[in-house]
């Protein structure tokens, strides 16, 4: 009796000692900030969870947005037995004696078994066929948790068997709410731009924004502490104490500097100034600029001003873009950066942008916009019949690997769109359509 009642006092102080992410963590369904696509009424994933109808599912998302608190919850609602291993520590050995249990619980019991993986990525390929039978037999529920892409690092067979749901970086009204909740269990308050700058630099990660949340709590309570004629008063997290617990000083950056500076940055990328394009990200990343938001701009730049002179330009903001996605900050901001060296230094072309505007143009302009006969599917029954295909030259069949044919309808054939610059790549392009210039009539000009 007596060692209960000490656990049960350890529990406790274990309970007020725990971290505010921990003591914070939800308890019901409606208590969840964020995921709005996955937990909201008549949602998928809630509905799964209410009905305890859970099959095995591969949580994946960035950290602090919630993955164990889902699974935590699942422990507090499910009549099955829940058990939770971690892929850090986790052996074949556990994994087999877990299954045993299981299946002595099922027999025993009629009692099913939901297993939580934290880190399921990190399971190697014998660890995860151990548990493939199981799981593919219904004996365990798995639920998997990853930061990382599982079509990467899950084996197919293992995912092909769960339902895959992605957990997005909370946005920034789910990050105030979070942090509102953490002022009151601080008994603390807080003023707005103290608030903003810890929504800010969070970037998605509700368990980051409380952990700098409970630090500047702190030195705020500290520092009333130290004021007798405050005895009274409540702590107050000031702009100053938001700073300190996250070791950076805020910059102003408001709704219209957000356009203001992302202008800049494009226009300095624009004007082949490398120095100038890592200024403005320096300054949006400090700021807490959405990386996402950064990379999707340097990949439309890549089109719209570099284009053709250049065409692994594209290929490099989409390599940084799936850098943010797949490393994250800050380590990502390495591949923003040479992104945007490369881009500023590479040729430069619009020529692509003009020439789909003017394509454009003429695809909303009046006209049959037919397609001609000879380039019609001619692959079901009866289009023979009907003349399509007839007159087509297949490419491949010429020496030269092209053939001058007609491509667009009649009242557009003669119409140029794209009129390559000399300028990097794009004039070899150039050199390339020279040779292959074609009248509207289908002849060599």
């Amino acid at each position: 009796m007596s060692g209960d009642l000490f656990t049960s006092a350890a529990n406790d102080r274990l309970a007020r000692r725990a971290p505010l992410a921990d003591r914070l963590r939800p308890t019901r369904l409606d208590d969840v900030v964020g995921q709005e696509h996955l937990l909201g009424p008549g949602r998928p994933l809630r509905r799964l969870i209410e009905a305890d109808r859970l099959s095995s599912v591969v949580l994946w998302g960035p950290p602090g947005t919630g993955k164990t608190t889902l699974a935590r919850l699942i422990a507090r609602i499910t009549a099955q037995e829940f058990a939770e291993l971690s892929a850090v520590n986790a052996s074949v050995k556990d994994v087999r004696e877990l299954v045993a249990s299981a299946q002595v619980r099922l027999g025993e019991r009629d009692v099913g078994t939901i297993l939580f993986l934290d880190e399921v990525h990190r399971f190697n390929k014998a660890q995860q066929d151990a548990l493939l039978p199981s799981v593919e037999s219904g004996l365990l529920v798995l639920i998997g948790a990853t930061t990382e892409n599982p079509f990467f690092e899950v084996n197919a067979p293992l995912l092909s068997r769960s339902t895959l749901f992605r957990l997005e970086p909370l946005g920034p009204e789910a990050l105030r709410s979070l942090l509102e909740r953490g002022l009151t269990a601080e008994t603390v308050e807080a003023d707005d731009d103290a608030l903003n700058l810890l929504v800010d630099r969070a970037a998605g990660d509700g368990r980051h924004g409380l952990t700098s949340l409970e630090v500047a709590a702190a030195l705020a309570t500290g520092r009333l502490a130290e004021d007798p004629a405050a005895a009274d008063s409540v702590a107050r997290v000031t702009l100053a104490d938001a700073e300190a617990a996250l070791g950076t000083k805020a910059l102003r950056y408001g709704r219209d500097a957000h356009y203001d500076v992302i202008s800049a940055f494009i226009k300095s990328i624009r004007g082949s100034d490398p120095d100038a394009g890592l200024y403005w990200l320096a300054r949006m990343l400090e700021a807490g600029e959405d990386a996402r938001f950064i990379a999707r701009r340097l990949v439309v730049l890549a089109s719209e001003d570099v284009g053709m002179a250049d065409p692994m330009a594209l290929v490099v903001a989409d390599a940084a873009a799936r850098a943010v996605e797949f490393v994250g900050l800050p380590e990502a901001r390495l591949n923003l950066a040479q992104a945007v060296v490369h881009l500023a230094t590479a040729p430069k072309s619009n020529r692509v942008y003009r020439a789909l505007a003017a394509a454009g143009t003429d695809a909303r302009a009046a006209g049959t916009g037919l397609v001609p006969p000879h380039l019609r599917d001619a692959h079901y029954q009866g289009a023979t019949g009907l003349g399509h295909g007839e007159g087509y030259d297949y490419p491949h069949d010429d020496p030269r690997g092209w053939v001058p044919q007609a491509h667009r309808p009649e009242e557009v054939e003669g119409n140029v769109y794209y009129e390559p610059s000399d300028h990097g790549f794009e004039a070899e392009v150039a050199r390339r359509l020279v040779d292959r210039a074609v009248t509207p009539d289908g002849c060599d000009s």
